[in-house]
């Protein structure tokens, strides 16, 4: 797939790590452009809760985001009303590379599934159903999570192993996919999710910080957005949309709706949050240390020096290019 490019730097690390500072940084100084993975930055209207970068769209006929006068593509191109999954990343990716006019690019991101698309492309699945997706959420609301995590052990116990009851989005199109080819998702998916030799063809980067600091990185982060978070909401509650509409189901914004309706505090959000965000860096930790990456390890908060950090990684994807050549 990236045959044209000299090989992509692909900058991972879990949520408020910097990942997105530290590859603003590296196309800045080598010149490219960057495609971002990330499954919530996607979304049109949906800017503080998810992180995503600001910029401004420019050229109507051929429409670019940029920050900073870089291009930073998937990003603020869906509707919250719509559902996306790794199979639409992978084919919007591939339309993507079309479109870039550097000799490499930057993928920036912490949604290991999209990332792993790209090298290890999933297995041809059916189209989402609304209809069951929609029954299977709100069986989900009435029942809890955990009761419908039961009925995905009863269907496909193999993906019930591997998926985490709080991942509602991964355990419903599991069910989905299940109901409707009357066959276990998990026996219509290959065993090359993670086959390491195609990840030769990128050059990770792993940003891990120690959890203490990423608590406190998070938790000063959703203190920061808090207010205009919930002046998103409002933006979009008061324009039509469901409050649960995928957008809307994004990691934190269910707690920041339950303190828009007084049902918690906001000293209440702020803990749900950052105890939410801490378990998903905890598997997004987990899934990126199973690529053969470039890390650093943040041990302490001056140890994420961006201009030494962006350098090394310069140099390093650099002499990774030249001896990949040899």
């Amino acid at each position: 797939m990236f045959n044209r490019f000299k090989k992509p730097i692909v900058i991972t690390g879990a949520n408020a790590s910097g990942k997105t500072v530290l590859s603003l940084a590296i196309a800045k100084e080598i010149g490219v452009e960057i495609i971002s993975a990330d499954s919530r930055q996607i979304y049109k209207h949906l800017t503080a809760g998810t992180s995503k970068p600001e910029g401004r769209w420019f050229n109507k006929e051929n429409p670019i985001y940029l920050v900073d006068n870089i291009p930073y593509h998937l990003v603020d191109f869906i509707d919250p009303l719509e559902t996306y999954n790794a199979q639409k990343y992978f084919y919007d990716f591939k339309s993507t590379l079309d479109k870039i006019k550097t000799n490499t690019f930057i993928i920036c991101g912490g949604t290991g599934f999209y990332i792993n698309s790209l090298f290890n492309p999933l297995d041809p699945l059916p189209e989402g159903n609304e209809k069951i997706r929609a029954e299977l959420k709100e069986f989900a609301d009435k029942n809890g999570r955990e009761s419908l995590h039961n009925k995905l052990k009863e269907l496909d116990p193999i993906s019930a192993k591997k998926i985490h009851p709080n991942n509602i989005n991964r355990v419903i199109r599991a069910i989905e996919v299940s109901l409707i080819t009357s066959k276990p998702y998990s026996s219509l998916i290959s065993n090359t999710l993670f086959d390491s030799k195609s990840y030769n063809s990128a050059f990770f980067v792993f940003i891990k910080w120690n959890r203490e600091l990423l608590y406190k990185r998070i938790k000063n982060r959703t203190k920061k957005v808090f207010e205009s978070w919930a002046e998103e909401i409002r933006y979009l509650v008061s324009n039509g949309y469901p409050q649960d509409c995928p957008g809307l189901k994004s990691l934190g914004y269910p707690a920041m709706i339950d303190y828009m309706e007084g049902n918690i505090t906001k000293e209440e959000a702020v803990e749900i949050i950052t105890r939410q965000s801490m378990e998903y860096a905890k598997r997004q930790n987990t899934w990126f240390s199973r690529y053969k990456s470039l890390i650093f390890e943040i041990e302490d908060e001056k140890d994420f020096d961006i201009d030494k950090i962006s350098k090394t990684v310069i140099t390093e994807h650099e002499n990774s290019c030249n001896n990949s050549k040899r």
